[in-house]
């Protein structure tokens, strides 16, 4: 009995050297694309998640909001109003 016992766990040792371990599938990054804007937590400039998910307004005063354009001849540019 303790033969047969010894000799199965010594064959699952083997067995488990054997196998690679598992690695989790890691997904490729995402890429961001210039047309998509990043905004805070869904609520747009100048304003921030509240306690209950609703969209707070910042404090502090104005919030300038800028925007990248393609200029002919001199490239991009940021326009900010």
């Amino acid at each position: 009995m303790l033969k047969s016992l010894s000799t199965l766990v010594a064959a699952g040792a083997f067995v488990a050297l054997l196998v690679p371990a598992a690695q989790a599938l890691t997904p490729a990054p995402l890429s961001t694309s210039p047309d998509v804007i990043q905004v805070a937590g869904g609520c747009g400039p100048g304003f921030h998640r509240g306690p209950f998910g609703r969209c707070r307004p910042n404090l502090g005063g104005r919030v300038e909001v800028c925007r990248r354009v393609w200029v002919a001849g001199r490239g991009w540019r940021r326009v900010c109003r």
